[in-house]
């Protein structure tokens, strides 16, 4: 199952562990039971340290426990952990294994410091970019401290129940059998939501944060790229974020990153948080700017916990967020059928009829994935023609079970109260709303820019960019903004990480100019 690479670099790691790995088996006579166990009998052969048991009796089959002996440790995945989550696995293994996790004191610390007994269930699709975060986080929280238990389930294998839970979106957890929540979490932003103090005390920590040289709101490429610029400069330097990483972390495959052939969203900004935390970048996630304030000596941005910071210069880069329909029943049925990741969501619509909404790039390339998992796809776009590439068009006329509709204007999504079952939209030609009976809705037309805490504040464009200069200044001095946020054309990774650099610089110019001694003036002297 697993190729020698992969067994080499595994039986690498393994070498790390310093106490015994036991793996308990829940199984029956099925296939996917025995794949399980071949998965589990070559990850045994690798390390002494690791004993496999099988047992016939489980909460889920196929399923697998894993713990150490003498050590009361809850971790579990229902399913075969390969794809996105085979790293998960990996880790699993290494902290069960006593190796240390890769994370904060701090928040270790405030991890063990959890008294409440806690029963997480992650529901998971192994093409699903974002769910390794919240496995991961999930898993070591149960490594270290014993009232938490977790296990991982890969929804596509157990859909009897995830339709019986109406699960329609990865990752979705529940905690102690209630919904806990959905979409990408990370362990901070989890312990956030289970110790209710987390954010008091990280407000209280941010007010008496000394002003930095240079403040940079928003943590993606073009964030990470002005905070790296600026702590090479040797002038105090912070990130405050709401997610380190920003919609990077939403996308599927990246091969137009120059000298970087093919890469996707998770591990660049992974890439790009280590890359910065080799400087002294004072790095404040969680925290969501709220309002900017301007005017004085120094200029405040204050978050939605509470917390106000200071800055000679402030940095904007809080970059955008897929746009919505705006339409009846768009909100309602969120998660509950209406998505906007086709590469997370799709599994759990296999077999299925579903809609996507758009068609350029984005639309198109959703269209074709979920051709291959679902039964009908039906593309609708408002304008008379697609504005995909042509050969994306061309691959997507050839798949038999595509619908495409244009000149259509969305209308409303319909449901039963519970889950979506239909969408209605009007002919721009001859005005006549029709309905398209089906289960999933992937939302793909556009990008909006995170701006709306500024309006009032400085200058925006009608879509609700900010204003900027060929030096990334806005409208307010000492305030620089880049990236998706901005009024510069094509929102690239590659441009936002350029324009990041150079917002940067011109802070760090601006900083000199006027921190610079005014010169003395000749008269007076004579």
């Amino acid at each position: 199952m697993l190729d020698q690479a992969l067994k080499t670099q595994l039986k690498a790691y393994l070498e790390k562990v310093v106490r015994p790995i036991a793996i308990t088996a829940f199984v029956d006579g099925g296939a996917k039971s025995r794949e399980m166990l071949e998965l589990l009998e070559e990850i045994k052969a690798l390390s002494p340290k690791i004993t496999l048991a099988q047992a016939s009796e489980g909460a889920r089959v196929p399923s697998f426990a894993l713990s150490s002996p003498g050590e009361d440790i809850h971790v579990a995945f229902a399913g075969i952990p390969l794809g996105h989550e085979f790293t998960s696995l990996v880790l699993a293994l290494l902290q069960v294994g006593g190796h240390p996790a890769r994370v904060e004191q701090a928040v270790i610390d405030q991890i063990k410091a959890l008294d409440a007994e806690l029963k997480f269930e992650t529901y998971f699709s192994l093409s699903c970019q974002n769910c390794p975060d919240v496995v991961q986080a999930l898993n070591l929280m149960a490594v270290l401290n014993p009232k938490i238990q977790h296990v991982a389930i890969d929804g596509a294998l157990f859909k009897a129940e995830v339709d019986a839970r109406q699960v329609m979106a990865v990752p979705t957890v529940y905690l102690n059998g209630e919904v806990f929540g959905q979409g990408r979490m990370g362990v901070e932003e989890i312990l956030a939501k289970v110790d209710t103090g987390a954010a008091d005390r990280a407000a209280e920590k941010l007010n008496a944060q000394a002003p930095f040289d240079v403040l940079v709101v928003g943590g993606g490429p073009a964030g990470a790229a002005a905070a790296i610029y600026a702590a090479r400069k040797g002038i105090r330097t912070g990130i405050a974020a709401e997610r380190f990483g920003g919609q990077v972390l939403d996308t599927m495959a990246i091969e137009n990153f120059i000298s970087v052939t093919h890469t996707e969203g998770p591990k660049l900004a992974g890439a790009l948080e280590q890359h910065v935390r080799e400087y002294e970048v004072e790095l404040m996630n969680l925290q969501r700017a709220d309002k900017l304030v301007a005017g004085g000596d120094l200029i405040e941005v204050q978050t939605a916990s509470g917390a106000t910071l200071k800055a000679k210069t402030v940095i904007l880069s809080t970059g955008a967020r897929w746009r919505q329909m705006n339409v009846p029943g768009e909100n309602e049925y969120r998660n509950k059928g209406v998505a906007y990741c086709p590469h997370c969501d799709g599994p759990l619509f296999k077999g299925k009829r579903v809609a996507v909404i758009g068609g350029g790039n984005s639309g198109v390339e959703a269209a074709i994935d979920l051709a291959g998992l679902v039964s009908d796809v039906t593309l609708i776009e408002f304008d008379s023609k697609l504005r995909a590439d042509e050969v994306l068009q061309r691959k997507l006329r050839s798949l038999a079970n595509v619908d495409i509709v244009l000149s259509a204007l969305t209308k409303e999504v319909t449901g039963d109260g519970q889950k979506v079952n239909g969408l209605r939209y009007e002919d721009r030609t001859t005005g006549e709303v029709k309905t398209v009976a089906l289960e999933g809705i992937f939302v793909q037309i556009g990008l909006l820019p995170n701006t709306e805490w500024l309006k009032g504040t400085l200058e925006l464009s009608p879509r609700g960019e900010i204003i900027v200069d060929d030096r990334g200044q806005t409208s307010l001095p000492g305030v620089f903004a880049a990236g998706d946020c901005t009024t510069v054309p094509y929102k690239q990774i590659v441009i936002a990480i350029g324009e990041g650099a150079k917002a940067s610089l011109a802070a760090f110019d601006h900083l000199m100019r006027t921190s610079a001694p005014a010169e003395a003036d000749p008269a007076a002297a004579a």
